[in-house]
């Protein structure tokens, strides 16, 4: 018996570093490392040993011989990754901790945000120092894109929470919430009470399609839709009109039946699976009471996923989409596009566009699934040129991608939603690269984009510093880098020191933010 990780592995490398016989790759420095779907462990060199699956924080990891149904398809995954990447998995060279020289006082410092690449910051520093750490978000509740951000029914991923609520019960942290900068603090007031400020702000917003009829009711944005369902308290209880009295005009139309889904990243996968999967099987989850309300008395029947590019080039991760297909009593089919059908035909075993062999095709128009069915169809090659409708969306007009001046056709739907990436927003005080929506910065460390100089005490985390690309696990790489130039900073005493006590800043939140 070996161990296998399966589709809800985090990559956070936890298991990696518990490995007694270094089989789990690719590994923090090797270079596939961030770019694989998931971790992999060789069933070859595992000695059974179980320490990966006691660390793993998602529960990801378990025996194979107690994997069944669509789970056996890791098996195979995690073999063929080693028979396609050899390894004689020697050991890489030893990293120690960082540490301090003694200081007078300990370091005051402020991480703003409380998402997967906040909390990984929290945890490094409270390990690595004795700093006395404040902990700010704008929102009433904690946890940013791990609370509100993962599908209710990816409960395990959900549950590396409980990895990070140590981190908050810490008594050198205390955290405050309905905190925002730019609004009770300026960031010139939060640095000049802390050695070092931290931002982990994420990417809050949505890139936009910049198509005609894109701001009629019922064309939504992928953060409106997850935050809908995940009980964001930013986001209203009727911002996903999904039932007949929302849809008045619309009830008896067929195109009310459509969801249109603009992307086919995991994010969209995430939707359409929401959408469509019984409602009961979400009943026990974390998903908000207003969502599962609305799901059950949904008339959608049919979700289309629309791509520009071929099935070669899909967005989603493998082990998302194999999830998709085994959806109970949804059918996932392809549209009978010539260039997907030949990609697919062609594709070789690992492929993404091999995921899809055995797909039922059918006709790029034809309408939803008879009442009692539900379908998943796939439309590759397929450019969005505008949203049709009166009072609100009625459908999509597409082309074929390349042919600007080719026929256009409308796809009837009752709601289209944007699941095109999304993008980061300006701290109030700080330089902000509007093409990559992050802080610039070196290593973690904001740079004045007019000198190229780090601003002294400022860093930054997450999708804030890279953009929004990786997962949860991502982000503790990403945090261990930022953390290690703060650390090299005040070891070369270069942070500036803060003209207010901690007193004096709690006295300052207590008349900003009195929430």
């Amino acid at each position: 018996m070996a161990y296998a990780i399966t589709r809800s592995c985090c990559n956070d490398a936890t298991c990696v570093a518990v490995c007694p016989v270094n089989c789990i790759h690719p590994t923090p420095d090797e270079p596939d490392f961030g770019r694989t779907d998931l971790l992999y462990i060789d069933p070859e060199a595992c000695i059974d040993c179980g320490a990966c699956a006691d660390a793993c924080p998602v529960e990801a990891i378990r025996p194979t011989d107690e994997l069944t149904g669509p789970d056996t398809v890791f098996i195979e995954l995690n073999r063929r990754y080693y028979e396609e990447n050899p390894t004689d998995h020697a050991w890489g060279a030893p990293s120690f901790p960082r540490s301090l020289p003694a200081r007078a006082e300990p370091l005051r410092i402020a991480i703003v945000g409380t998402g997967p690449a906040a909390s990984y910051t929290a945890q490094e520093l409270l390990r690595s120092t004795d700093a006395q750490l404040t902990v700010l978000d704008r929102r009433s509740v904690s946890g940013g894109l791990l609370r509100l951000g993962v599908a209710p029914d990816h409960t395990t991923t959900r549950r590396i929470s409980d990895h990070f609520a140590q981190v908050y019960r810490h008594p050198r942290l205390r955290l405050h919430l309905s905190t925002e900068i730019g609004r009770h603090l300026s960031h010139a007031e939060l640095a000049a009470h802390h050695h070092a400020v931290v931002y982990a702000t994420g990417a809050e917003g949505d890139r936009r399609l910049g198509l005609p009829g894109e701001e009629l009711p019922g064309s939504l944005s992928a953060t409106t839709v997850v935050g809908w369902y995940n009980g964001d308290p930013a986001v209203p209880a009727d911002a996903v009109p999904l039932t007949a009295e929302h849809t008045a005009h619309a009830a008896h139309t067929p195109h009310a039946e459509r969801v249109v889904i603009v992307g086919n990243g995991n994010v969209a996968l995430d939707i359409t699976r929401v959408l469509l999967q019984d409602p009961d099987g979400l009943a026990g989850t974390e998903i908000a009471a207003h969502a599962l309300a609305a799901l059950r008395s949904s008339r959608v029947r049919e979700v289309v996923l629309l791509a520009r590019r071929g099935p070669e080039d899909a967005a989603w991760t493998a082990p998302e989409f194999l999830a998709l297909r085994e959806l109970p009593g949804v059918e996932v089919v392809l549209t009978d596009d010539p260039a997907t059908l030949a990609t697919v035909a062609a594709a070789l075993p690992g492929e993404k566009a091999a995921l899809l062999a055995g797909l039922p095709v059918v006709p790029a128009d034809a309408p939803p699934p008879p009442a009692g069915t539900r379908r998943i169809t796939l439309r590759f090659h397929t450019t969005p040129v505008g949203l049709t409708g009166g009072q609100r969306v009625e459908g999509i007009e597409v082309r074929a991608t390349g042919t600007p001046d080719g026929p256009a056709t409308t796809v009837p739907a009752g709601l289209v939603i944007r699941s095109i990436g999304h993008h980061g927003t300006p701290v109030p005080g700080l330089p902000h690269d509007e093409r990559t929506g992050t802080l610039p910065n070196e290593l973690g460390r904001v740079t004045d984009p007019a000198t190229g100089r780090p601003l002294p005490g400022t860093y930054v985390v997450g999708w804030a510093k890279r953009g929004p690309v990786g997962g949860i696990g991502s982000n503790r790489g990403c945090a261990q880098e930022t953390v290690a130039a703060l650390l090299d900073d005040a070891a070369a005493r270069t942070l500036p020191s803060p003209s207010g006590t901690g007193t004096d800043f709690g006295r300052l939140l207590r008349r900003r933010a009195r929430r």
